[in-house]
């Protein structure tokens, strides 16, 4: 017989005999004829409790059964008679696949997250971390099916590219050149006689890609990982990181801010409606007020507000900032949670910011120091999404590279899309670990993402 998932057997409505179940052991007790062993196989955040008796052939292997340890049982699903789970299996027979040693790291206690991170191989079996991990597979899923309910189609992006959306510098580079002894050209290393004929990096966004296709198909994203070199330890900084990316063409800025709303609302309305179960363990554990912070997001209407008025209120706020704020300095954390948690109390968006703190793609306002661009700011996490309404007409694209120092032959293709059928387009990124931190109330993102990539640290 195959295997049921204990997620299924704990839903069962009825008695089920013959059933067979299997997965790690949690935890166990030994009476004088009795085991009483909680297993679980990381469908659900409950254990499944099992009852082996003394008339098993092996039940002095069984009573030495650890934490950790692997087994496969066959048995009787029945209402149980002790407190605290509707079912447990009476075992026919118990196999066990494998036995962990003492040694096994995870003991029935709280481990510290510190710790967890290292020992990453084996934190997806904490309670916890399963339910990160079953809440960032629901959460692919559900944005899958949002972009499909509204017609856009999934574009795979390149990770291997050569240019630089965000223009910031900081990139991975690609190369099959030899270090030790490297081509060199007039002092410099000589990419030209490098696998690709010019410099390679890993991607930062799959946005300028998804434009194109915007430009042919209509509605589009992408979904994939990206990259970025920044030498930062903050609990916000990874070096690999996965964005959403949609990219909509005939759209302005401000369809662009309904349908990011929109997308934020979907996603944590299926949070609420489809996690219920591993949503509970971050209440309790985490944060008191997570489900009173989901609650709000899909019931506010975000606030939409320019810049400049922001940056007046943080300035009136008589707030002791770390970080100064005046116009044309860009929003930090501490600014945009105070704009969501204490003055609107909501997520607020945040429009036409100043164009010299942002990238060279977005569109250019008509008061010229200005561009369409938003950023969706939602309560404990910050900037959730960065967006904008990208530049479509081709001589304010051009003067945006010149005044940026970007190499206009490096984007002749980008600069063709402005050529040849160019129409208003506008899209967003959104980062899905900080939806996963915003949705679980978890405050490093170093703990939503299963191996952390960060500076010095690139085990597992």
């Amino acid at each position: 017989m195959h295997r049921i998932k204990i997620h299924n057997l704990l839903k069962s409505e009825t008695p089920r005999a013959n059933i067979v179940a299997k997965g790690w052991v949690r935890t166990k007790r030994n009476s004088s004829n009795f085991s009483f062993i909680e297993i679980n196989d990381g469908s659900c955040l409950e254990n499944l409790q099992i009852i082996a008796d003394e008339s098993l052939q092996n039940y002095e292997d069984i009573k030495k059964l650890t934490t950790g340890s692997a087994v496969a049982v066959s048995g009787n699903l029945i209402e149980s008679q002790g407190k605290g789970q509707k079912w447990e299996v009476a075992v026919k027979a118990m196999e066990i696949i494998s036995l962990a040693p003492d040694s096994y790291p995870l003991q029935k206690k709280r481990h510290t997250d510190e710790y967890l991170r290292t020992i990453a191989h084996l934190r997806p079996r904490t309670n916890k971390y399963g339910a990160i991990f079953r809440i960032r597979s629901e959460l692919s899923f559900a944005i899958h099916r949002f972009f499909r309910e509204k017609g856009f189609r999934y574009i795979h992006s390149p990770i291997i590219t050569g240019s630089d959306c965000e223009g910031a510098g900081e990139l991975f580079k690609v190369t099959t050149i030899d270090f030790e002894n490297p081509p060199k050209k007039d002092g410099k290393i000589d990419y030209s006689r490098d696998f690709f004929g010019t410099e390679a990096n890993l991607t930062v966004s799959g946005q300028l890609s998804a434009e194109m296709f915007a430009l042919a198909l209509g509605d589009v994203y992408t979904f994939g990982p990206t990259f970025r070199a920044e030498n930062s330890n903050t609990r916000r900084h990874v070096s690999e990181f996965w964005m959403v990316e949609p990219e909509m063409a005939f759209c302005d800025l401000y369809e662009d801010v309904d349908i990011a709303e929109e997308m934020i609302k979907y996603l944590t309305t299926y949070v609420l409606e489809e996690c219920s179960d591993d949503l509970k363990l971050f209440t309790r554990f985490v944060d008191k007020n997570l489900q009173s912070t989901l609650e709000n997001i899909v019931q506010s209407e975000f606030k939409r507000i320019p810049y400049e008025e922001a940056v007046e209120i943080l300035i009136k706020s008589g707030k002791n900032f770390n970080f100064d704020i005046s116009f044309g300095k860009d929003l930090q954390t501490e600014h945009e949670r105070y704009l969501t948690e204490e003055f609107f109390k909501k997520p607020v968006v945040v429009y036409n910011y100043p164009k010299n703190i942002k990238p060279f793609y977005m569109r250019l306002n008509d008061d010229n120091k200005t561009v369409a661009a938003m950023d969706v700011l939602v309560p404990r996490i910050g900037e959730l999404i960065g967006g904008s309404q990208r530049e479509e007409r081709l001589s304010e694209l051009e003067s945006r590279l010149n005044e940026t120092g970007l190499s206009k032959d490096n984007y002749w293709w980008y600069l063709d899309s402005r050529r040849f059928g160019t129409v208003p387009h506008s899209g967003f990124g959104l980062g899905f670990e900080r939806l996963i931190m915003l949705v679980t109330g978890t405050n490093n993102i170093r703990d939503v993402i299963p191996f952390p990539r960060t500076p010095n640290s690139i085990e597992f």
